[in-house]
């Protein structure tokens, strides 16, 4: 495989001078070891290098007529598609401050004439090696910047499938699908972009964190799985100590969180959601939650979100405790909760997205059974903290 400096094929030279007897003398000397291109003013050469087949290097006068040297070069400059084509001044300009301006223009060299043979074709290989290494390491950069993206996408969906297999060994012990990891997700999604531009709330919610909370929430209840089956599965009312053993859901999440972020040695925004989210998402407005009874804004943004989101999906999925309410009625019950259960301000987001969180629920609905909860049927005797779980 040849180098990168290393010149295969020939490649193509633009001269640009408008005295006919130096275009015969340029192309007498080059056109051996390159294709040669002849251009008589810097209007032409434009024109040419314009064209499908752009030269690799330009020889270019500078006193020419109408248009000299250093506007054609200011023109290439600008010009996105020509603004890596090498160009070398030819001229019988010599004071060093004519050399300057032509550099400072963007020149990579500058050429007297008379020209000597041998040094201008020195110059012309240099330059045209430097040229095809330039293009070699851009398109090898090029390549890297796509396997590097490629790579961070396979990684990514890797690490967002494991996370909801791992959520699912939560959810599916009570209940027979994941589709709640999944609607609770774009509930919380929804609900973040929509308070996006709140003065209270934009700081935090930059489209970033607002992707980390989504990769996030899937985990708020993966503290499930150390919670024994008979209270997990229990089709009744919990007694106290049941209960009790309820809420540490939170705490056993928040600690398998911790466990696995002691493994890693950089910091991550991803646990740090995800213990917000697994612990304190059972938090209440006015201090009645768990597991801290945190109160008001001490109580996480990301878990005051996922508890909107949680709370409306809990109360539309049929459980082995309760029946699905209606749309209609979930609505209802966190509008009531305005204030004491929720984020005031995220209630009145989440009625203004009451028909997106409808459309979501449907989109990822369990089957059949699902279904049906949109049906106008009302659970009777529910034990309120078995909605709230």
């Amino acid at each position: 495989m040849n180098s990168p400096t290393e010149l295969s094929g020939k490649c193509t030279v633009l001269v640009v001078d408008d005295t006919p007897d130096n275009l015969s003398l340029m192309s007498d000397l080059l056109r051996t070891d390159y294709k040669v291109k002849l251009a008589p003013s810097g209007e032409r050469a434009l024109q040419i290098v314009a064209g499908e087949s752009k030269p690799d290097l330009i020889l270019l006068d500078i006193m020419m007529p109408d248009m000299d040297g250093y506007e054609v070069l200011r023109r290439l400059q600008f010009n996105p598609d020509t603004e890596d084509i090498p160009v070398i001044f030819l001229t019988a300009m010599s004071a060093s401050e004519d050399e300057s301006v032509g550099l400072e223009l963007g020149a990579v060299d500058y050429i007297t004439k008379p020209v000597n043979p041998s040094i201008l074709m020195a110059r012309v290989r240099n330059h045209l090696q430097l040229k095809r290494a330039r293009d070699f390491l851009a398109h090898h950069n090029h390549f890297l910047e796509q396997e590097v993206a490629s790579r961070t996408q396979a990684l990514a969906e890797l690490q967002d499938a494991t996370i909801r297999a791992m959520a699912s060994l939560a959810e599916t012990r009570d209940n027979e699908t994941g589709n709640h990891i999944r609607r609770t997700q774009h509930y919380v999604e929804a609900l973040a972009r929509h308070l996006q531009s709140h003065p209270r709330f934009k700081e935090e919610l930059t489209d970033t964190n607002i992707e980390t909370i989504f990769k996030s929430a899937p985990l708020h209840d993966i503290g499930k799985v150390g919670i024994p089956d008979r209270i997990l599965l229990k089709p009744g009312k919990l007694t106290p100590e049941e209960f009790e053993i309820m809420k540490t859901h939170t705490t056993l999440g928040r600690d398998a969180i911790v466990a696995a972020e002691s493994e890693t040695t950089h910091d991550n925004p991803f646990f740090r959601y995800a213990k917000e989210i697994t612990y304190s998402h059972q938090e209440k407005w006015d201090g009645s939650g768990y597991p801290e009874g945190l109160m008001g804004n001490n109580i996480p943004l990301s878990a005051r979100l996922m508890a909107v989101a949680d709370v409306y999906d809990a109360l539309i999925s049929e459980r082995v405790y309760k029946a699905a309410f209606t749309h209609e009625k979930a609505v209802d019950i966190i509008r009531e909760g305005r204030g004491s259960h929720f984020d005031p301000d995220m209630v009145d987001a989440f009625l203004a997205l009451s028909e997106e969180f409808r459309r979501i629920a449907r989109r990822f609905a369990d089957g059949e059974p699902a279904m049906q909860a949109h049906i106008d049927r009302l659970a009777a005797d529910v034990p309120a903290e078995r909605i709230e779980l």
